[in-house]
């Protein structure tokens, strides 16, 4: 009927608004929150993980539509958004216009043109005056601004980083799109292999997007992580901490060592090697981020507050987890039991230092060069 009686404008009107109708009162069909983005995403529960991704190529939560965030909840990505939109106008200003005082790490605004500078007080004054009135009752007007200044510090330690990977992750995205427009082409005339021969570059670029990306929120999780809860709070920068060099290391990889591919003109005898190297970092990368996200998701029960084993820590790797709580030592605990687990055959050996499977006739690891143990 409608075909046939209204004019094509208002065909068209309608069945937008069908369609807007349909996807907004069915429970499984959402719109992508991506600007200028006018597709709708279909999401079946049960998965457990609720990141979902748009033809768009953006990604986001289907409980919060943030963007994906995982493996933090939503609670703490929302608190997160909000102290950044509170502190973030102050903190660009302090992070572009000043840098921090080496005696009383306060933030010195350079406003002249020497470059000797002297910080204000109390820097030097108070640090010696507040000694000597302590013993008469204690400023509570300094307190609180120590107060303060302590957790200005701790914000800004994890703002930096959160920041430094999402700018990373944009880059990436970039020369992820620069390597599948232009550069894989260039690689396969000049190494004279198919293109299909070469997705092992995009994989680990899109590793790095990935990694970049829960990288990211893990500095939103840290920040939010109880000081008191010490052992659950090593364990956490023990697994971001190898997690993080793991990305670097790939990182470097896929940017730099490709880059002396890109620049000849010919075949090249290394590039083999390469190919070998660039995929076992991508393997070893992705086992270290999915022992991040699991450990985040369940909450660092590998240790309770006081450093003590889960009682539910059964596995290889939930005990060096448990170890690590214990104190330093756990760091080569949990090294041991990862790499004993990935153990594929009798024909290689797994690498302590980055758990990369190694032939078993090779007496140092293709990939970080550490010696057999």
């Amino acid at each position: 009927m409608i075909n046939l009686l209204v004019p094509d404008e208002d065909k068209e009107k309608y069945a937008r608004y069908l369609l807007r109708s349909y996807i907004e009162d069915n429970k499984k069909t959402k719109w992508c929150p991506a600007p200028g983005c006018e597709y709708a995403v279909n999401f079946d529960a049960g998965s457990g993980n609720y990141d979902v991704s748009c033809f768009c190529s953006y990604s986001f939560c289907w409980n919060c539509t943030e963007e994906a965030h995982r493996p933090v909840d939503c609670g703490t990505v929302s608190k997160w958004i909000l102290k950044n939109s509170a502190e973030s106008e102050n903190m660009n200003w302090i992070l572009a216009n000043s840098k921090p005082c080496p005696k009383c790490k306060r933030p010195i605004e350079k406003n002249q043109g020497c470059m000797h500078m002297t910080c204000t007080p109390p820097c030097y004054a108070l640090v010696h005056g507040q000694i000597m009135v302590k013993g008469l009752g204690y400023d509570e007007t300094e307190r609180r601004r120590e107060m303060a200044k302590n957790s200005l510090e701790g914000y800004t330690h994890y703002y930096e980083r959160w920041a430094s990977n999402q700018s990373s992750r944009q880059k990436a995205l970039a020369d992820l799109h620069q390597m599948q427009t232009v550069h894989i082409e260039k690689l396969s005339d000049t190494q004279c292999q198919p293109e299909s021969q070469l997705k092992f570059i995009t994989e680990a670029w899109l590793q790095i997007v990935e990694c970049r990306r829960v990288l990211k929120w893990t500095y939103a999780y840290g920040y939010y992580l109880p000081e008191h809860e010490h052992a659950k709070k090593q364990f956490f920068e023990y697994l971001q901490g190898e997690a993080e060099s793991g990305l670097e290391r790939l990182h470097q990889c896929a940017e730099k060592e490709l880059q002396l591919f890109l620049n000849t003109d010919g075949p090249s005898k290394e590039f083999n090697d390469f190919r070998t190297k660039l995929a076992g970092l991508t393997s070893v990368t992705r086992n270290y981020f999915e022992n991040l996200v699991r450990a985040l998701e369940n909450g660092l029960s590998d240790v309770d507050s006081n450093g003590a084993a889960s009682s539910k820590a059964t596995s290889s790797k939930n005990a060096a987890g448990s170890s690590k709580g214990r104190g330093r030592r756990g760091k080569g605990t949990l090294r041991a039991s990862m790499a004993s687990s990935r153990m594929t055959d009798d024909n290689h050996w797994s690498c302590e230092q980055c758990t990369y499977g190694n032939a078993k006739s090779a007496t140092t690891c293709q990939i970080c060069n550490q010696q057999r143990r």
